[in-house]
Formats: structure tokens, C-alpha cells, sequence
């Protein structure tokens, strides 16, 4: 399950990014209930009925009417927790597709069934159609229905994630935002939000402009003061620099140069001038976008 970076800017809860850093969950019917975790969270996720893999995969076997004997589940996971890179939305994603193909009764997994259980599970679309389709993605709702389309992302757009050691809560973030917003706030987004897709699908030169935000991100910022700092300081160099999801993240939509190397993960020189304005303390992960999404194998972890 590859992680993913929401908003993206000002497509604020209707925007995602799959990158290429993942969790895997490895699973199989047994009997009773056998969680193992390695990796991020290993000794600390309850590795019961509450783990949030076992949630989904419960959810998803109610939706289809079944009722395994039981199940053994093993996650290495890789996607740091807490910093805006939507691990509990890789977590739920995992759970139900794993329900999809293990379940006797259906030959082909429905992703839209997928996706509105994911997106009542996680509480909003944008991580999970992310994660479910890969690559960049819309999502939006229409009444209970929820719908979700990839974009055509230029090849040359490449994301560079700068990680903080803290965490930030995903529902300590939302409860800084003020319950409405000027109409003018609201105008600047709808206009920056579709100058963003224009940037990601064919005119990358403007992602700075694209990406720019009055929604979320000031609103925020006095819960993690250093990602505001960092990200005002790349802006400033010209980079085009987003919280990540809830944060405290930061994600780096970067664009390769003609002479990058083009079977190299992000664009060369400006993944090191983004490396270099970032504190010491903070992990640089210079990735791709990963455009297959929520991938099953019937090959064990081992």
C-alpha cells in the first residue's frame, strides 16, 4: 500500500498523491486471530481486534455478507505515523482489499465499493482514492455517493517529502480550522485549486503559484510552527512546498531538470537544494509517484 500526501496546497480533502513508499500486509485465513507488526509501530499498535487493518478487513467482510473462520495478518510497515503521509488510510485500504480477495464469493475486487467504505472508514476521500488508484487523484462526493478520477500527471512532476521526528494528530489539525471562511479565501482556493490541476497535468513551470493556500495551512500552523517555517523558507527559493496532508510533513512538488537523470527518484539538484534548507533533524525522502496503487500478490512476505 504506498503512502500518500493530501491537499497537495489548496485542493483542500479533494486532492492525493501516491508515492513510492509503502506498507506491506501479508494475510491469510486461520483460525482465531494472529496480528503481527514489524517496522513503524512494532510494539506499540495493539495487535488485537482494535488494529486498524483487522477494523477494515472486519468492515469490508460485513459489506460483502462473509464470515471467515479467522485470519492471520502480518504488516511491515515503512509509512511514519502521525506526519501526513496517510498511514491509516494505507492501513484501511489494505484491510479491505484483503477481504476482497480473500472472500470466496467475488472474482473481481469493485473499486467503488472499495472506495466509499474506505472513505466512511477514514472520514474523507482524499488519502484513500490515492492509495486505492495511485498516481494523483480527485475525489468528491455527490449526496452519500463517492467518486474519485486519476490525473494525467506530467512525467517531469516529482515529489520530495521532508519529515519531522514529531507527530501531529490528524483530528488535533482539523480542530484548528475555523468553521467557515471569507468569500474572498474561498475564491483565491477555487482559482489556485484549478491552476493546480493545470500545473500537475501540463504546465509544471506554475506549481508555486498552484500550490499556493489560504484554506488550511496558516490555520494550522501554530501547531507545528517548524513545518510553517520550513515550508515559507522553500517557497521563498522557489520550491513548491505544501503541508503534507495533516502535517507536520512537508511535501516538495519538485520538476526534473533536462539534465536529470531520468531513472533517478526525484529531480537531481533540486532534491538536494530541498535537503539542504531543511533542519538537521528532519528526514529528506527524495521519492516517485507510485502509479499503480493498492497492488495484491499471492506471494508470502516470507
Amino acid at each position: 500500500m504506498p503512502a500518500t500526501s493530501a491537499n497537495l496546497g489548496p485542493a483542500f480533502d479533494c486532492a492525493g498523491l501516491a508515492l513510492t513508499h509503502h506498507d506491506l500486509v501479508d494475510v491469510e485465513l486461520a483460525d482465531g486471530l494472529q496480528v503481527s507488526v514489524a517496522g513503524e509501530g512494532a510494539g506499540t499498535l495493539a495487535c488485537d481486534e482494535t488494529h486498524l487493518v483487522v477494523r477494515a478487513f472486519r468492515a469490508a467482510c460485513d459489506d460483502l455478507g462473509w464470515t471467515p473462520r479467522g485470519l492471520r495478518m502480518h504488516c511491515v510497515n515503512t509509512i511514519p505515523h502521525g506526519r501526513g503521509m496517510g498511514s491509516s488510510a494505507a492501513a484501511v485500504v489494505a484491510g479491505i482489499v484483503a477481504a476482497w480477495q480473500l472472500c470466496p464469493d467475488v472474482d473481481t475486487r469493485d473499486d467503488d465499493r472499495v472506495l466509499a467504505l474506505a472513505t466512511e472508514l477514514e472520514g474523507h476521500p482524499d488519502n484513500v482514492a490515492a492509495c486505492l488508484l495511485g498516481g494523483a487523484t480527485l475525489s468528491w462526493t455527490r449526496g452519500e455517493h463517492v467518486a474519485a478520477d486519476r490525473l494525467a500527471l506530467r512525467d517531469d512532476v516529482v515529489p520530495i517529502v521532508l519529515v519531522p521526528g514529531g507527530t501531529l494528530s490528524t483530528h488535533v489539525a482539523r480542530g484548528l480550522l475555523p468553521p467557515v471562511v471569507p468569500h474572498a479565501d474561498a475564491a483565491f482556493a477555487a482559482g489556485r485549486g484549478a491552476l493546480l490541476v493545470h500545473a500537475l497535468t501540463r504546465e509544471p513551470g506554475l506549481l508555486l503559484d498552484a500550490t499556493e493556500d489560504r484554506l488550511h495551512q496558516a490555520q494550522r500552523a501554530p501547531a507545528m510552527p517548524r513545518t510553517a517555517e520550513l515550508i515559507a523558507a522553500l517557497r521563498a527559493e522557489g520550491h513548491a512546498a505544501v503541508v503534507s496532508g495533516a502535517g507536520p510533513s512537508v511535501l516538495v512538488l519538485g520538476v526534473r531538470g533536462p539534465d536529470d537523470d531520468p531513472s533517478t527518484p526525484a529531480a537531481g539538484a533540486a532534491a538536494r537544494r530541498v535537503a539542504a534548507l531543511a533542519p538537521p533533524d528532519w528526514t529528506c525522502l527524495p521519492l516517485a509517484v507510485d502509479h499503480s496503487g493498492a497492488r495484491v500478490s499471492r506471494t508470502p512476505l516470507g
